[in-house]
């Protein structure tokens, strides 16, 4: 397994009970395939530095996980899919 950092912004107009379950089952995933969150957190709101989809802030939340490829790849999968996230990154530690 090996580290990777991840960040995902979430529409501004999602409510807050929302935002707690997409976080929530994002952490899921990764617990599924046997990978480990290290830490998480929740940056909230923000000013985006550009407008994105006509909105100009965002939910902000940051995860440290150690995972498998497996899980990495199930979550670009449902991440992209998920209509309340309008960016994502997964970067792996030291790159």
């Amino acid at each position: 397994m090996k580290k990777y950092e991840i960040m995902y912004i979430i529409r501004p107009t999602v409510e807050s009970e929302s935002i707690k379950t997409i976080v929530n089952h994002f952490n899921e995933i990764f617990v599924s395939y046997t990978s480990e969150v290290l830490e998480i957190k929740e940056l909230g709101l923000k000013e985006l530095a550009y407008e994105i989809d006509h909105h100009k802030k965002g939910y902000y939340v940051w995860l440290l996980v150690n995972a498998t490829p497996e899980a990495v790849a199930e979550f670009n999968r449902v991440v992209r899919i998920t209509e309340e996230v309008i960016r994502f990154i997964v970067v792996k530690e030291g790159e």
